[in-house]
């Protein structure tokens, strides 16, 4: 009988303890999604409605590019050979710019990083668009607000000529539409 209470008192011990530790886990998870809570409520770029920022830099083949010089709509695609989502998502992407209804000319895709590091991507997305290489708070991700990657968005000019953010997320699973 004394072994039936130790075992019965020890497994009570065991529970009563599996119990707080659960509890602890239970209240750290609570902190974690308030702080990711607070991390994904930051815009990771310009919003929708937003006018994209003075920027004056030049291509890998040497064009130059500027703000004024894009007129139509524009798919803005920003990487960095360091993110394994951006080596996940660049190949939709080319796939969904190779299908821009201006082509080539639409579409100006930004890595981030330096240019050994960025040749790969360069050489996937320079089929498809304007190529800029640049390093981190340069002045496309900063004309964009880019602070996440990998981040696609769509610029038009509005109304009054300026050039602002017609979408902010851009899904690269639904085909592109051509106007008219």
């Amino acid at each position: 009988m004394p072994v039936l209470i130790a075992v019965v008192a020890l497994v009570g011990t065991l529970c009563t303890l599996n119990l707080v530790l659960t509890l602890g886990v239970v209240k750290r998870l609570r902190e974690h999604t308030e702080l990711l809570g607070a991390v994904q409520g930051d815009p990771v770029s310009l919003e929708v409605g937003a006018e994209v920022g003075e920027f004056d830099t030049s291509t890998v083949g040497g064009e130059p590019l500027v703000r004024e010089l894009l007129s139509g709509p524009v798919l803005f695609g920003f990487f960095s050979p360091t993110c394994e989502p951006c080596k996940d998502k660049l190949p939709r992407f080319v796939e969904y710019a190779r299908r821009e209804p201006g082509g080539r000319s639409s579409v100006v895709a930004t890595v981030v990083g330096d240019a050994d590091s960025a040749s790969g991507f360069v050489a996937e997305l320079g089929q498809v668009a304007h190529v800029v290489v640049e390093d981190p708070g340069g002045a496309m991700g900063t004309a964009l607000g880019i602070r996440a990657f990998p981040s696609v968005l769509r610029a038009d000019r509005d109304a009054a000529g300026r050039l602002v953010v017609v979408d902010d997320d851009v899904a690269l699973s639904r085909p592109t539409t051509l106007t008219a």
